[in-house]
């Protein structure tokens, strides 16, 4: 049976993932802090495509509960590390803080021990698939987000070094570096008004989320979506930095 664990599942491109996994038949475990979001998608995946779905609420930005939520999906075959924080504003900001540190115990620590437990037991019981999903802004530094652009590279080089040490495990490991997504993550994360998210085409969730399924499915190492996107990261490793964090720091800035 093909268990399923999407984190951040309540909505946008975790919930579209979700959506994916059990329109192919997957039994799934959803996790997010949302609770009643959570539940919600529990009983519409189950009722749609006839699949068991576990909903675990958790706050992965607390001590212990990832490797609760993976102590409580039982035997997972596809691990989707979707969780996941941001904020806008400079680092000196002290009203960022606290946001800010969620988002390194989510998107950091949280993922990597999710992450790691995988990689740990899917080999032992014939192998899976691994989708972390990190961003295009693990390609530059973001001033105006840095601890956000920060966190998405740490989870880009890490899903990459974990692939390739996987090699010949049966696991794979992909990552999936979306830009602006038409969900609700820049209102969440301050970045409504940033001159970015003006500029940019936005897909929507549920486009991004079957690029990710396909490529983690084909055991893809790293997906771009979008050919904007793509060209922003290719452009990341030959423009000097000195040009780079300017342009950079007016985009990500609040007018």
């Amino acid at each position: 049976m093909s268990v399923t664990l999407v984190t951040g599942a309540s909505r946008g491109i975790g919930a579209a993932l979700a959506r994916i996994a059990a329109a192919k038949g997957h039994d799934l475990v959803i996790s997010a802090r949302g609770a009643e979001n959570l539940a919600a998608l529990a009983v519409e995946l189950q009722r749609s495509h006839g699949v068991r779905v576990h909903a675990i609420p958790a706050d992965l930005s607390s001590d212990g509960e990832a490797a609760r939520v993976w102590a409580e999906a039982g035997t997972v075959t596809r691990l989707v590390n979707n969780a996941g924080l941001g904020s806008n504003g400079p680092v000196t900001s002290d009203g960022t803080w606290a946001r800010e540190e969620q988002s390194i115990r989510v998107n950091l620590l949280a993922a990597t021990t999710l992450m790691k437990l995988a990689l740990t037991e899917m080999p032992r019981k014939g192998g899976g698939r691994i989708l972390n999903v990190s961003s295009v802004s693990a390609f530059m530094p973001g001033p105006g987000m840095a601890v956000y652009h920060a966190t998405k590279a740490y989870l880009l080089s890490l899903s990459e070094a974990a692939a390739q040490e996987a090699k010949g495990t049966g696991v794979t490991v992909t990552a999936l570096c979306p830009g602006p997504t038409e969900s609700d993550f820049s209102a969440a994360a301050g970045m409504d008004d940033i001159p970015l998210l003006k500029l940019a085409s936005k897909p929507t969730a549920d486009e991004v989320a079957a690029i990710g399924w396909r490529a983690m499915e084909r055991g893809r190492r790293v997906v771009v979506p979008g050919w904007s996107n793509k060209a922003l990261a290719a452009l990341s490793h030959v423009v000097p930095h000195g040009v780079l964090l300017p342009l950079t720091h007016t985009l990500m800035s609040r007018r």
